[in-house]
């Protein structure tokens, strides 16, 4: 199994270029597991205590699971893949059963902060972005399908957003094997990125 880790800031365009490396692959052999699906379980705590969390630290996320998961699915296990709700900043009660693929994408802001799974990743892509543009694309985003208003994405951004990608996110940048800045389309690292999957899915 080719396992492809795709980091990048919020709004960087990470699942844009997904898609794009997915497109024209065989969806049976290329599966995606999202970072986002593995933020911690927040059951103890109340609605208010979790809107206070911050979901740009590395803590926030689960990755003893996610790890468990990724090893699961290389030794060719299904695993259950846990749901998470941005509306109630919980984890939901239902799970995605997903089936070991030739290859698995894991795109997250965080996954390249963490050594162990950096290890798990045969390739590793970031997708870099101009500030501006992330933050446009986060409002957008939070405010049509997370229900946010533009003064709490806006606040969110300047004290949580900004300064954990400039500590976190920004430097894991080092790590990476592939840098797509997505300020235009650019098919030649797009191409490189299907190409090793084509290579490796017709061994």
């Amino acid at each position: 199994m080719l396992i492809i880790g795709i980091a990048g800031g919020t709004g960087s365009g990470k699942t844009t270029v997904v898609h794009q490396i997915m497109n024209e692959l065989p969806s049976t052999e290329v599966g995606v597991i999202s970072q986002d699906s593995y933020y911690k379980e927040t059951n103890n705590l109340t609605y208010e205590e979790r809107t206070k969390i911050n979901f740009d630290h590395p803590r926030a996320i689960d990755f003893d699971l996610l790890i468990s998961h990724l090893k699961d699915l290389k030794a060719g296990q299904v695993i259950d893949q846990p749901i998470y709700s941005f509306i109630t900043h919980n984890r939901t009660e239902d799970t995605i059963s997903t089936h070991p693929r030739k290859v698995m994408i894991v795109e997250g802001i965080l996954i390249f902060t963490n050594p162990e799974i950096r290890d798990l990743f045969d390739i590793k892509v970031y997708v870099h972005a101009d500030s501006d543009e992330r933050l446009i694309r986060r409002l957008k985003r939070d405010i049509a399908e997370r229900g946010r208003d533009m003064e709490e994405v806006i606040t969110r951004y300047q004290t949580t957003l900004k300064p954990m990608h400039d500590q976190f996110i920004e430097p894991t940048k080092a790590f990476a094997d592939i840098i797509i800045p997505n300020d235009k389309y650019n098919t030649v690292a797009i191409d490189v990125v299907r190409a090793v999957i084509n290579q490796r899915i017709e061994k």
